[in-house]
């Protein structure tokens, strides 16, 4: 019995990884503003994004069985060099864009929690997480105790969902589709954040290196559903609250004490510190796991494979969070705004990635039996669509407004 639990954790491993990159101190804020600005009127796009991230890191997963290689080794493979280096240059530019708002998460987190500046520590936890580049073993002991911390903190937003008491026919009439006036930019941002091409990506790379570790254990659809489930669920579950306490309230996002004060209801005047330690966990284990990513496919577009034990790939490591702290530092004065932007930008590129994904899972040389059916192709195919769509929609939105 214990070992079937077991196996059946280790197979969880890849999907829970994906959400756990994906719900950082970004999905945090623009989840929080979402439900503060509008209510309840926006929750079904939390369906929406995470029915078609399920679709592409269901699809990615059958990828990772398929093939031997990698994902972009595959992508060299179908298109040239220059196709996998063009790719990886794109998830590259994303995961930095992300690693701003880790590096803003980290630093004002700890910056409103003792009153200091948030420059010192975006520095600060930055190095750390370049030295723990060197320092694996220690990682796995700090990864535990960051899961830890956004663990609690999300324990924390589902018990003040029974204090804070959501309206029920609020919560109902939020899944009915509309978009209120001026919601576009963080309609967009959330899309780019939550219905993340660059996190179901990887994970055709987390179920590879877990069938290298544990070949016993056979790949199924649930495994991968499950953790990008539990990413809809936290979504959802933070913009509820946000909703019941901040938006009834009249209390606009700006902060994120302002964000600590949707835990009023359970904490009382000690939200503040709770919900900064929490942001503090979900930042940093962010901020080292999204570089990986970002520094890992970057390294296999260019050859160089995506182990961490390469010197390269730990170069490139370092190098998406020097520019993430770059970024954050230079344009620290908006910080949460920085964020809200930052994942709208992401849209540009996300959709190439997307196309080049789905055009090798509907490939029968490449995929044999793990071909898309034909639900994938036309769900998948929609899925596109609404980010090409998003990307047109941001141009207006940031350029033409």
């Amino acid at each position: 019995m214990i070992s079937k639990l077991k196996k059946w954790l280790l197979s969880l491993g890849p999907g829970i990884i994906t959400a756990a990159l994906v719900f950082g101190p970004s999905k945090m804020t623009i989840t929080s503003k979402l439900g503060a600005d509008y209510g309840y009127s926006l929750l079904w796009i939390v369906v929406v994004a995470i029915f078609f991230m399920t679709i592409f890191t269901v699809m990615a997963a059958r990828i990772g069985v398929a093939s031997e290689q990698s994902l972009l080794g595959t992508i060299r493979q179908k298109w040239g060099d220059v196709a996998a280096v063009a790719i990886g240059l794109g998830i590259f530019f994303v995961t930095t864009s992300f690693q701003a708002g880790n590096s803003i998460g980290v630093g004002i987190s700890v910056a409103e929690a003792t009153g200091t500046s948030p420059v010192l520590w975006v520095i600060l936890f930055n190095l750390v997480g370049i030295g723990l580049l060197f320092f694996r073993a220690f990682y796995k002991v700090l990864e535990k105790l960051m899961i830890f911390l956004v663990a609690l903190m999300l324990f924390a937003f589902v018990t003040t969902l029974f204090f804070a008491k959501p309206s029920i026919t609020g919560i109902a009439a939020g899944l009915i589709p509309e978009l209120p006036e001026g919601s576009t930019g963080l309609v967009i941002a959330f899309f780019a954040s939550c219905f993340s091409i660059v996190g179901a990506f990887y994970q055709s790379y987390l179920v590879q290196e877990r069938i290298k570790v544990n070949p016993e254990i056979k790949e199924k659809k649930s495994h991968s559903i499950t953790g990008i489930v539990i990413l809809g669920l936290m979504s959802a579950i933070v913009m509820i609250c946000a909703a019941a306490v901040l938006n009834t309230k009249g209390i606009k996002v700006n902060t994120a004490s302002d964000m600590a004060r949707a835990l009023e209801p359970l904490f009382g005047s000690a939200a503040s510190i709770f919900f900064l330690v929490g942001l503090f966990g979900a930042s940093f284990s962010s901020l080292v796991g999204n570089a990986t990513v970002g520094g890992a496919l970057l390294g296999d577009a260019f050859g160089k494979g995506s182990q961490l034990n390469s010197t390269a790939v730990k170069l490139l490591i370092a190098l998406v969070m020097v520019f993430g702290a770059v970024i954050a530092i230079k344009f620290g004065k908006l910080p949460l705004e920085l964020i809200v932007f930052a994942q709208s930008v992401t849209i540009f590129l996300v959709p190439f990635i997307g196309i080049a994904m789905y055009a090798i899972s509907n490939d029968p040389k490449i995929m044999g039996k793990h071909v898309n059916s034909l639900s994938t192709k036309i769900f998948g195919a929609i899925g596109l669509l609404i980010l090409i769509f998003l990307a047109l929609s941001n141009i207006k939105e940031l350029f033409f407004k």
